[in-house]
Parts: structure tokens; sequence; C-alpha cells
């Protein structure tokens, strides 16, 4: 959706219609409408929100020495994992990132 729209969508919602009448006039959806409106309200918001696929992780450039790392020690625990990322290739990360590079 194009910048222009998002405006006139929060423009119209100044003046406190409701967000399904606001949706309908813009031809956006109803949920649309309401996130964009909310959004700006509570943090004054106004630019849309980047789009597409999400960025890479920065565990992307290590995924080769991961897959090593578990081939050599099947049973390998995301702490010991966390411990040799940080060793072998100076990267701190969490476990819930590291998890969710796994998954």
């Amino acid at each position: 959706m194009s910048d222009d729209l998002q405006k006139r969508v929060l423009e119209a919602g100044v003046g406190r219609a409701s967000a399904r009448s606001i949706a309908a006039r813009f031809g956006v959806g109803i949920s649309t409408a309401i996130r964009w409106l909310r959004r700006e309200r509570e943090s004054g918001e106004r630019t849309p929100r980047r789009q597409g696929k999400p960025r890479g992780s920065r565990l992307d450039a290590h995924e080769a020495f991961i897959a090593d790392m578990i081939e050599a020690q099947k049973d390998i625990t995301l702490q010991e994992m966390i411990a040799c990322l940080k060793s072998e290739c100076d990267i701190e990360i969490g476990r819930s990132m590291l998890s969710r590079g796994l998954r």
C-alpha cells in the first residue's frame, strides 16, 4: 500500500470517524485501518512498516558451522552451542534466537 493511502486514512481518523467507515471509504481492510489508527494513537507512528520477507539472521553466515557442530555431537545442548559460537565465531546470541534459527 502506498504511503499516501496510509496518510489519508490517518487524516480521516483525526475526525474520530469509525475505523469501519474509514476502511470502507478508502478500500482497505478493517483490521488494517484499526491497526494504523491504533499505532498512531499509541505511539504517534505514521510511517508504513517494512513489508516482505523478514531480514536474515546473524546466524545465517554461520549455518555451516552450526550444522557441523550438530553433526559432530548429536546431543549438543543450546547452551553448549552458544558457548561454542562465542568462542569459535565471536558471536554472542541468546538461546531463543538460536532456537528460532534452528527451526
